[in-house]
Parts: C-alpha cells; sequence; structure tokens
C-alpha cells in the first residue's frame, strides 16, 4: 500500500506541532531545573544562615558576660540604625519576611523587582544576624522563607521561566522545611499560610523543593531533632485537664501578641499615627527595653533556642519569669520593623509559658506541659495548628504527644480569633500591597 504524501499545509501543520512540542519540553526541562538549582542554593543558603546566627548569638552572649550592662547602650543603637538602613535601602526587607512572600504571592509584579529582590534578601538576611548580634528577640524561619523564596524567583528569571504563585509557595515551603530540619512542617506551612488554593501542580513544585533542600540540609548538617527528643507523655485525664488550660492561655497570649504587631502597623490611633512616624526613635525605645529586660533577667537574649531546648530535654529550666520577660522582649523587637522573624522566639515564649503552667500540675512530667505550652501560644500567634503541632512533632521527636497537642492547637486558635479576628502574616501583608490605583507598590509602615 502506497502512503498518501503530505499537502505543503499538513507538512507546515506538522512541522508547527513538533515545534511546539519541543517548546514544550525545553519549558518543563528549564523549569525543573530552576527548581532543582533553587532548592539546592536555598538549602545551602539556610544552613549558613544558621551558622551566622548561632555564631551571632554566641558572640553577643560572651560579650555581654563580659560587660554586662553594655547591651543598655548597644543595643538602642543597633535597633536604630538597623531600622534606619532599613527604611533607607531596603525597605521590603522589614519584620518577619513572611508578609512580604505572601503580597507577592497576591501580586507577582512585585516578586522580582520589590518585595523578592535578590539584593533585599540579602540585606534581610545581614541585618537579621545584625540584630542578632545586638541580642534582639529574632528568629530566622521569617527571614529564610523571605530569602528562599527570593532565590527560586532569581533561578526561575535566569532560566527564563514564568513566575507564578507556585514558585513563591515552593520556596517559602523549602525555607520553612531548611530553617527548622522539618520537611513535614514546610509543606503544612505552604497548605495553612501561603497558598489561598492549593493544586495539584502546586504541590508537585512543593514536595520538590521541600526534599531537595531537604536532602541539602541532611548532606551538609546531617541529621538532627531540632529542640533534642522529648519522650514523655501525658495520661487521659491529664490531657483532659491541661489542654484546656494551655490552649486558652496560649490562644489568648499569642492573639494578644498579633493585635499588639498590627495595631504597631496599621491602627489610625494617634498613639501608633505618631509611632509610625518616628521609626527611628521607636527603635530607640524598643532596643532599650530589650536591653533592660535583657539584662535583668539574662536569659530573654537572641532566639531563646538552647533555654527552650533545656526544658524540652528537662536539663534545667530558667527563672519563672522568663516567659513573660521573653514575651515582651520579642513584642518590643516585632515592633521595632527591624528584620528578624519570631518563629522562634515565640516557641521560647510558649516554653515559659509551659514552664509556668507546670508548677501548677506537679504530678505530670513538665517537659510534656512545656510543649503543650508551646503550640498553645505559637498556633495563638500565627494561627497555624497543623503547621505548629508537625514542626513541635519533629522538632521535638514526640510523636507520643500528637493527641495533646491537637486539642491544645484547637482549643488556642478558637481563643485567638476572638482575641484578634485577622490574622497576623495576612493583615502585616497588607502593607506590603501595592496602593489603590498606584503603579508602585508602598512598603507598610
Amino acid at each position: 500500500m502506497i502512503g498518501t504524501e503530505l499537502t505543503p499545509l499538513e507538512r507546515l501543520r506538522t512541522f508547527q506541532k513538533s515545534a511546539a512540542d519541543f517548546d514544550l519540553s525545553l519549558n518543563m526541562a528549564r523549569r525543573r531545573a530552576a527548581t532543582m538549582i533553587g532548592a539546592i542554593s536555598l538549602g545551602i543558603v539556610a544552613i549558613v544562615f544558621a551558622w551566622m546566627g548561632d555564631l551571632a548569638q554566641k558572640i553577643f552572649t560572651q560579650f555581654q558576660a563580659q560587660h554586662r550592662f553594655a547591651p543598655l547602650v548597644l543595643t538602642p543603637l543597633v535597633f536604630m540604625a538597623t531600622v534606619a538602613i532599613t527604611r533607607r535601602w531596603a525597605p521590603a526587607a522589614k519584620g518577619s519576611g513572611i508578609p512580604q512572600v505572601m503580597a507577592a504571592g497576591k501580586h507577582l509584579e512585585l516578586a522580582p523587582s520589590q518585595l523578592l529582590a535578590l539584593p533585599t534578601a540579602i540585606t534581610k538576611l545581614l541585618l537579621t544576624t545584625v540584630m542578632l548580634l545586638a541580642g534582639a528577640s529574632v528568629g530566622r524561619e521569617g527571614p529564610t522563607v523571605q530569602v528562599a523564596a527570593a532565590i527560586m524567583v532569581t533561578c526561575h528569571r535566569v532560566l527564563r521561566v514564568p513566575i507564578s504563585a507556585g514558585v513563591l509557595i515552593a520556596g517559602g515551603a523549602a525555607g520553612v522545611a531548611a530553617a527548622f530540619n522539618t520537611p513535614l512542617a514546610g509543606v503544612a506551612f505552604a497548605i495553612e499560610e501561603l497558598a489561598a488554593a492549593f493544586e495539584q501542580k502546586v504541590a508537585v513544585l512543593v514536595m520538590a523543593a521541600v526534599v531537595i533542600s531537604g536532602l541539602v540540609s541532611l548532606a551538609v548538617a546531617g541529621d538532627y531533632v531540632y529542640f533534642g527528643a522529648m519522650r514523655q507523655t501525658l495520661g487521659v485525664t491529664s490531657v483532659l485537664v491541661i489542654t484546656p488550660v494551655a490552649g486558652i492561655t496560649g490562644g489568648a497570649l499569642g492573639g494578644l501578641f498579633s493585635r499588639t504587631l498590627l495595631a504597631f502597623a496599621r491602627s489610625s490611633h494617634p498613639i501608633f499615627l505618631a509611632a509610625r512616624g518616628r521609626p527611628v526613635a521607636l527603635a530607640c525605645i524598643c532596643g532599650l527595653i530589650v536591653a533592660i529586660i535583657g539584662v535583668l533577667t539574662g536569659s530573654t537574649w537572641g532566639t531563646g533556642y538552647q533555654t527552650t531546648r533545656h526544658m524540652i530535654e528537662g536539663t534545667g529550666g530558667p527563672s519563672p519569669w522568663f516567659g513573660p520577660a521573653k514575651f515582651l522582649a520579642t513584642a518590643a523587637t516585632a515592633v521595632s520593623g527591624a528584620p528578624g522573624g519570631i518563629f522562634a522566639p515565640s516557641l521560647s515564649v510558649g516554653a515559659g509559658l509551659g514552664q509556668l503552667l507546670s508548677f501548677g500540675f506537679p504530678d505530670d512530667p513538665a517537659p510534656a506541659i512545656v510543649l503543650l505550652g508551646m503550640v498553645g501560644y505559637f498556633v495563638g500567634v500565627v494561627r497555624a495548628p497543623l503547621t505548629a503541632v508537625i514542626i513541635l512533632m519533629e522538632t521535638t521527636a514526640s510523636r507520643g504527644m500528637i493527641v495533646p497537642l491537637f486539642l491544645t492547637a484547637i482549643i488556642a486558635d478558637a481563643v485567638s480569633t476572638l482575641v484578634c479576628k485577622e490574622k497576623l502574616y495576612h493583615g502585616l501583608s497588607r502593607g506590603f500591597a501595592p496602593a489603590p490605583h498606584a503603579k508602585e507598590a508602598t512598603p507598610g509602615p
């Protein structure tokens, strides 16, 4: 049988189809390459950032031990300088970093040029480290999310791959996973906080980014449990009694913290307007508050990681005043507008709350109650119960506490909603959205 020869028009259509298939395959290859390179890069950067943060805290601790009252001058000066630099050269680097990623997801045109520009990310990383050098109560997890998303955006731009909300979600999720060494928490955070609609394509992208960055972290830093292993559990009766207390207390305090930050960021009350109108002076006052609290307690500096780990492992605890003091230090640091996250400090405040609650239940293991305090307060602040429970399960290897953790988280989420209607990160992200009828975004106050 003799085949029918194609007409010129049919040959043209066949060629066009082949060219389209080739372009599709090439675009897919570039997208996969951008995701892989970005995930590897952000994994390495997250490890370097963690090392820089730990070194900064060590240097400050040694300095403060030798010069106890020096932070009363040093810390306010660093707060002032950091806020002034941020507002002058990198306004999108202020605060946590998670609101910026959320705002960029809704306004993709702002991602590469402003909110997630690589220079902004580098500035964020350096200034957060400087804040830790001054004893500020900041974490590196929020900044890692912004830096990670910026790296993913840069890799996609270099390889000429269209930037979508899924790219930002994948970068942010991988940032959480790399910061805490918690892959599952990265995925949960993407679902709860970063993604309005978690579609299948986005899920695959998130999984790929989290797995690759996790492998990089595993290869470089090894397998580790962030806060140390906690194997103790609570009986059924204790769970039914303690979880409501931890959930209500943590949710109320966490909601109060969120409401305070949102008020300083957006309230039209004259007091808050005056504070926003003098950002450097506000930073000086906040720095002085952090310094005074740190000098008086000696335990509220930095992320609070070591103190929290001691409480979870049951190897010692700070003064009962640690929780309230850390709450005030973290609030003052966050209100200042300086770069820095609130994840780790919030977990430390929750640990201090759990320590206070444990005094009321002397027959139950204190580390288990500390864990409930952590999840209650953390959920109260960020209103992401699934993320909170998974983070604490992965960072403490406490699978036996999953039911009490979920119960506490559910209660805390409900109570926090009563105290502060709007979720913290979503509220703060509005400050980075474009002004109405404006072509360019104006960062929040």
